[in-house]
């Protein structure tokens, strides 16, 4: 049987907030449904995604960003739409980020600090968003959940043909949440933006801007719904009695 998360209180000083960007296609996933829709365990991707932030005590607001078509989110988050808030996104991550963004400053001028959580990343675990926040509030450029890498990394051609072996050593996989003080993201973001940076996520505009965030030891169970065969792993990771890395 499904799993379900079961920590609850009450949010605390320093304020943060929750922003799930979900308005994106899911190109290289396919099919009908947008992967954030798809079922497990009985329920959204998206909705997974989501709950791990309404049960966490530090977490004081969760804002989801969908794209401007989208006619879903109501009917596959189910009661979760009357708890979150929604903003519409732009073509890019960073843009519908950067809506949100302005959404909390506007809506909720208290805010210190912002959580950026993809929302098809279904499996963060109590204890993996425990450990971002308590590293992560401690450092002054925020933080990020991340994994050493450990497979054997090659350069491909044109042809996908290798061309090198890149050294792993020091290199980490992105997670998320991504964790930043939400002006200095907001800041960071709009001078990546002028200068016409690309950003693949939050912390590469932190980057851009001469931050160092700190990575903290993630999961490999935190994984992304990109491929088909994604589902199936999720829904087996769920369906753990226990989700503790």
């Amino acid at each position: 049987m499904c799993s379900e998360a079961s920590n609850t209180g009450s949010a605390s000083a320093p304020r943060v907030h929750a922003l799930i960007p979900a308005a994106g296609r899911g190109t290289r996933y396919g099919g009908a449904v947008l992967k954030q829709y798809l079922p497990i365990c009985g329920k959204a991707v998206l909705t997974h995604s989501i709950r791990i932030f309404q049960f966490h005590p530090q977490v004081s607001g969760i804002t989801v960003v969908l794209s401007e078509d989208d006619q879903w989110f109501d009917s596959a988050v189910g009661p979760l739409a009357s708890v979150v808030k929604t903003v519409i996104g732009g073509d890019t991550r960073a843009k519908s980020v950067r809506n949100g963004l302005q959404f909390i400053v506007d809506n909720y001028p208290e805010t210190d600090w912002v959580l950026v959580h993809d929302g098809a990343r279904p499996c963060l675990s109590a204890r993996s968003l425990d450990r971002l926040l308590e590293q992560g509030l401690q450092s002054p450029d925020g933080a990020i959940l991340a994994m050493p890498v450990g497979d054997t990394l090659k350069q491909a051609g044109e042809q996908r043909e290798i061309t090198a072996t890149i050294d792993r050593n020091g290199l980490w996989a992105a997670q998320t949440p991504q964790l930043f003080r939400i002006k200095a993201l907001t800041n960071a973001i709009d001078a990546a933006h002028r200068e016409g940076r690309e950003l693949t996520d939050e912390a590469s505009a932190m980057e851009f801007a001469g931050a160092k965030p700190k990575l903290v030891m993630g999961s490999v169970a935190n994984i992304k719904i990109t491929h088909p065969t994604d589902l199936a792993i999720a829904e087996a990771l769920l369906g753990r009695s226990d989700q503790s890395t």
